[in-house]
């Protein structure tokens, strides 16, 4: 909860709040090139009088200073995991320890389907903001209209096959373009403004209060839109821990809020002279002389509010990974300095796949439009309710004060998801398909490594009784060490077993490792490797990660010269060094009729025929243990094994 112990100040605090505008604010920076125009617009237009677009600018403006200001900036980012943000740090911040219950299943379900949500959005952010910007060339020459969609094409197509080569060599200009893009958007602004400064009575709540009264329940549907103006709020927190706290807060009050601000107002006072230009404001703001530089400029920003996401995406999936909601991928670190830069190929591969089929579908900004929003709106919801238990059982606050500032989250959120659900039928659905499809295969994924543990355990003899059998029988032992990988340090794991009984024989050092995931997102190098010497020439080797972090066992083994066991220094030379793998051939087997509880084990823990078929695939297609722990490929034995799952 508290902030960071060295926060940054004077140079290094500008340099990262520079560096926030590009890849926390890439999303929400981009909004003014739709947002606006979507209220008059889009699927659910209003009319382009002086009232409209006074409460509906009004909305614009106390949504973001509600949504992003007060909700986000002071509120939910207090809550970090060690410094970490994003939904799935909330969610390890108020998983119940210990055994979980109907409750706790549910908690955890919630938060794994916002979790899910995030590659939705991370899908459709690229596509409109991309198509967006290029929308600008329609403007400036009509006859250039039916190059939008393939330059968009392109560019995303660029944008996705650039990802294997890091954003390192680019991302020291993210934050110049977006500081380029924000300082346009605030120049437009005040042009607009400089020409009916009447706009400015917009800054009045009551004019959002009054659209209400007006509209009634039509005026809902307002909302749909308006919550294009909040995309990316979900990033400031999840980009925490990049960043931190302070940069991120000044970034935005310095620079973006006001941008954004004078950017949306210049564009309702466009449309207060001019009515007609509701087709594309923030277009018709720019001089025509200007309109080809500001095609660029706008297409650089999306190009680094869609990196932003992806990258984002990457990160979630390599949380996933470690927290055992995903099987094991390949992660190609791009930055050997910068440890969030990471590239997964599998994942950018389905996510180009779906964005380019999202242009090509769609073919327009406004018609993305309706599959934006339903993702975020049911994001901000969760991300409220997650926030909600820390409050209470994390800092202990009282009950009516947990209740007040929920009630008013949840009364926002819970009208931009009434207002959303009604894009559900026009490509809202997309998002949710997504969302529900990830969700599936994250559960799926959960549920059958508990399952394969436990049945891996029904196997695993206790340490201190497989010690006694070597004692008495002293098997023949050879030179070098060897190490024996398994997911339960306190037992002999059935690889050893194995290896024992078919081969006779055991190396003069044997270590059985563990490496374990914890919920925070980085462990000290201190705290990094545990180990204890067993007797008879055995080891317990435990190594801690953090769900930010990737394992390294090589590393491991050097990091244990540096440690002791049993005040005795412990090295290890990985050339003499051979590392044993249970490999396991899982067959479906009918799940048996029977009551809760009957089998020994919680009715949760349970799989359906087609969710263990599900878990076997997701099996066959992860990566190796051998490449995803760093082992070197010639020193590893696997051993096979059948297991009735």
């Amino acid at each position: 909860m508290a902030d960071t112990p060295k926060a940054p100040t004077g140079k290094r605090l500008s340099i990262l709040a520079l560096g926030a505008l590009g890849v926390v604010y890439g999303d929400i920076g981009t909004s003014p090139l739709y947002a606006f125009k979507e209220c008059f617009f889009g699927p659910h237009p209003f009319a382009v009088t002086t009232a409209n677009v006074l409460g509906i600018l009004s909305l614009i403006f106390w949504s973001l200073n509600f949504v992003v200001t007060f909700k986000y900036l002071s509120m939910v980012m207090r809550a970090d995991n060690r410094g970490e943000g994003g939904i799935l740090a909330l969610l390890a911040l108020v998983r119940p320890s210990g055994p979980l219950t109907g409750t706790g299943r549910l908690l955890i379900a919630t938060g794994l389907f916002g979790a899910a949500l995030l590659y939705g959005d991370g899908i459709i952010t690229p596509a409109i903001s991309v198509l967006g910007a290029i929308e600008g060339l329609s403007v400036a020459t009509p006859a250039l209209e039916r190059w939008v969609v393939p330059l968009a094409f392109v560019i995303i197509l660029a944008l996705f096959a650039f990802q294997r080569s890091g954003t390192a060599r680019v991302g020291a200009v993210f934050g110049p373009v977006t500081a380029v893009w924000f300082i346009c958007l605030a120049l437009l602004g005040i042009l607009g403004i400089s020409r009916e400064p009447d706009v400015l009575r917009a800054l009045d709540p009551r004019w959002a209060v009054e659209f209400f009264f007006r509209e009634g329940l039509t005026g809902i549907t307002v909302l749909s839109a308006v919550i294009l103006v909040v995309t990316g709020g979900e990033a400031l927190y999840a980009d925490m821990g990049h960043f931190g706290r302070r940069p991120i807060r000044l970034a935005w009050f310095v620079v973006v809020l006001p941008a954004l601000v004078l950017n949306y107002f210049g564009q309702g006072a466009l449309l207060l002279n001019n009515p007609a230009a509701a087709r594309n404001p923030f277009y018709a703001l720019v001089p025509s002389w200007a309109l080809y530089p500001m095609v660029a400029v706008a297409t650089a920003a999306a190009v680094v509010a869609s990196q932003a996401l992806i990258s984002g995406a990457f990160s979630l999936t390599r949380q996933a990974v470690q927290l055992g909601y995903s099987p094991r991928m390949k992660i190609i670190h791009t930055s050997s300095s910068t440890i969030g830069q990471i590239y997964i190929p599998t994942v950018n591969n389905l996510m180009m796949i779906a964005c380019l089929g999202l242009v090509v579908v769609f073919q327009s900004a406004s018609a993305l439009a309706l599959t934006y929003g339903v993702a975020l709106s049911l994001t901000m919801t969760i991300t409220t309710i997650l926030f909600a238990i820390v409050m209470r059982q994390r800092w202990g606050w009282s009950p009516w004060k947990v209740a007040a500032i929920t009630t008013l989250f949840l009364s926002v959120d819970l009208a931009f998801v009434a207002a959303n659900m009604l894009k559900v039928p026009y490509g809202g659905w997309f998002p949710l398909l997504v969302a529900g499809g990830v969700y599936i295969l994250m559960s799926t994924w959960k549920k059958g490594r508990v399952r394969l543990s436990s049945l891996v355990r029904e196997n695993t003899l206790p340490m201190d009784l497989f010690l006694g059998d070597i004692r008495r029988h002293q098997p023949h032992r050879v030179p070098g060490t060897a190490v024996f990988m398994t997911s339960d340090p306190e037992g002999a794991p059935p690889v050893l077993l194995h290896h024992l009984k078919h081969n006779k024989v055991l190396h003069e050092k044997v270590m059985v490792m563990s490496v374990q995931t914890e919920e925070i997102p980085q462990v000290a190098e201190r705290e990094r490797v545990k180990c204890r010497e067993l007797g008879e020439g055995f080891y317990q080797v435990v190594a801690r990660y953090g769900f930010m972090e990737t394992p390294d066992v090589p590393e491991v083994l050097r990091a244990l010269g540096r440690a002791e066991a049993n005040g005795k220094p412990v090295a290890v030379t990985l050339a003499n060094t051979t590392f044993y793998l249970g490999r396991e051939t899982l067959i479906a087997m009918p799940s048996p009729k029977r009551k809760p509880g009957a089998d020994g084990a919680p009715e949760g823990r349970r799989m359906s025929r087609w969710r263990k078929k599900l878990f076997i695939l997701m099996t066959r297609n992860a990566q190796s243990a051998t490449a995803y722990f760093g082992l070197p490929p010639n020193r590893v034995v696997e051993l096979g094994a059948q297991i009735q799952f």
